[in-house]
C-alpha cells in the first residue's frame, strides 16, 4: 500500500485533493497533515472523515523535530505538498510568517524525506503544489510557459518562488524523486471567503459592498479546484522525476468582467432584479505591487500527460455560486470562526 502525507489537506485546494485520493484510490493510506490555520478547516473533510485509508494529524511543518519524528514514525512512500500561506495582502502584512512556511516548511519536508527515503529514491516521490505568481506579471500578450524565467513581485510570490527552487535543487542535488506544477487561480467550493469569488459571494449574500481593487483591470486565469485536484492526480502518477507542469483554464478575466458575471449570476439565483448586486460594486485602492495579468500556457500538460479543464468558467462559476448558497452553515461558520471548534469537537476525545 502506498502512503501519502498531504500537507495542507484541510485548505481550499488541499481537501479538493485529499478527498480526490481518498476516494479514487482506497488502496493508498492517506494521511492529511495541517496545522489548521485561519484557512484549515475539517469541516471541509466531513464526507471521508470516517473512511479506512484516511487520517487526519494536526502539526506545523516549521516544527523541524514533528516533521522528523512524523516521517520516521509513518515511513510515507511519497508527499504531495500543498501548505503554504497563500494571501498576498497576509503577505504585505506579515512576509515572514510566508518565509518560515513557505520555504523553511518546505526545507523540512525535503530533509525529512531525504531522511527515510535514501537508497529508495526511485520508489519514492516529493510533489510541490506552487503557483503561477512566481512568473511575476505579463503585459497584454503572451503567456506563462514552464520556461519562463522567475520575476516575483509580492513576499507571498517570492517565498514560493523560493520553495520552488529548493525542491529543484534537492533534486538536482540529492536524486530525489521531485515534480513541481504552477497553478493558476483556483475557485470553486470550501474556498475561504478572503479570497475575490467567496468574498464577493459572501458579501453579495449580505448586500454589503463588493471591493475592487483599482479600476479592475487586472487579468487572472482561473480554474475550477476540481480540475486542479484532477490535474495534480494525472501528475503526480504520470510525470517524469524532476519536471514541472503549469496548469490553467484558459480562462483569463478581467476582475471587474468576472465580479459583473458574477453580480448577474447571484441576481439569477437569489431572484433578485437584474443589476441590484452589481450597485454593490465598490473600487477601493489597489495593492502594493499589484501584478497586472497571469495567464499559463499548460499546452505540455496536455500534450504529455493528455490533461485539459473538464469544464468552463461560466459552468464553474455557476456551480460555485449554487454551492455556497446551498451550505449557509459552512459560511457562517467560516466567518464567524466558529469553524476553528470544529478539530476541539471531532478530534480531542479521541
Amino acid at each position: 500500500m502506498k502512503k501519502i502525507i498531504i500537507t495542507g489537506g484541510a485548505g481550499f485546494i488541499g481537501s479538493h485533493v485529499v478527498r480526490r485520493f481518498v476516494k479514487t484510490y482506497p488502496q493508498y493510506d492517506i494521511i492529511n497533515l495541517d496545522k489548521l490555520t485561519y484557512a484549515g478547516n475539517l469541516a471541509n473533510l466531513k464526507d471521508i472523515e470516517n473512511e479506512p485509508n484516511y487520517r487526519f494529524v494536526k502539526g506545523d511543518i516549521v516544527d523541524l523535530e514533528f516533521i522528523n519524528n512524523l516521517f520516521a514514525e509513518e515511513q510515507p512512500d511519497a508527499v504531495i505538498h500543498l501548505a503554504a500561506e497563500s494571501h498576498v495582502d497576509r503577505s504585505i502584512t506579515n512576509p515572514l510568517d510566508f518565509v518560515m512556511t513557505n520555504v523553511v516548511g518546505t526545507v523540512n519536508l525535503l530533509n525529512a524525506a531525504r531522511n527515510i527515503w535514501k537508497g529508495r529514491y526511485s520508489e519514492t516521490r516529493f510533489y510541490h503544489v506552487s503557483t503561477d505568481e512566481v512568473y511575476g506579471t505579463l503585459g497584454e500578450d503572451g503567456m506563462f510557459t514552464e520556461q519562463t524565467g522567475y520575476d516575483p513581485h509580492s513576499p507571498y510570490s517570492a517565498s514560493k518562488a523560493g520553495s520552488d527552487h529548493f525542491v529543484r535543487a534537492y533534486h538536482d542535488t540529492y536524486g530525489i524523486d521531485a515534480i513541481v506544477s504552477n497553478c493558476s487561480n483556483n475557485y470553486g467550493s470550501f474556498h475561504f471567503p478572503e479570497k475575490l469569488i467567496p468574498l464577493a459571494i459572501n458579501n453579495i449574500k449580505q448586500n454589503k459592498p463588493v471591493p475592487v481593487y483599482g479600476k479592475g483591470e487586472n487579468i487572472r486565469d482561473w480554474l475550477w479546484v476540481e480540475d486542479h485536484a484532477r490535474a495534480i492526480d494525472v501528475i503526480f502518477h504520470k510525470a517524469k522525476a524532476g519536471t514541472t507542469y503549469n496548469i490553467g483554464g484558459h480562462n483569463e478575466w478581467k476582475n471587474i468582467d468576472l465580479i459583473t458575471l458574477l453580480c448577474a449570476t447571484m441576481d439569477k439565483k437569489l431572484n433578485r432584479p437584474e443589476g441590484t448586486s452589481a450597485k454593490l460594486i465598490t473600487f477601493v485602492t489597489d495593492r502594493a505591487g499589484h501584478d497586472l495579468r497571469y495567464a499559463i500556457d499548460s499546452t505540455k500538460l496536455k500534450n504529455e500527460l493528455g490533461w485539459v479543464p473538464s469544464i468552463t468558467f461560466e459552468e464553474g462559476l455557476e456551480k460555485t455560486v449554487e454551492w455556497y448558497l446551498e451550505n449557509e452553515e459552512w459560511l457562517d461558520n467560516v466567518t464567524s470562526g466558529h469553524y476553528q471548534q470544529y478539530y476541539n469537537t471531532q478530534y480531542n476525545h479521541r
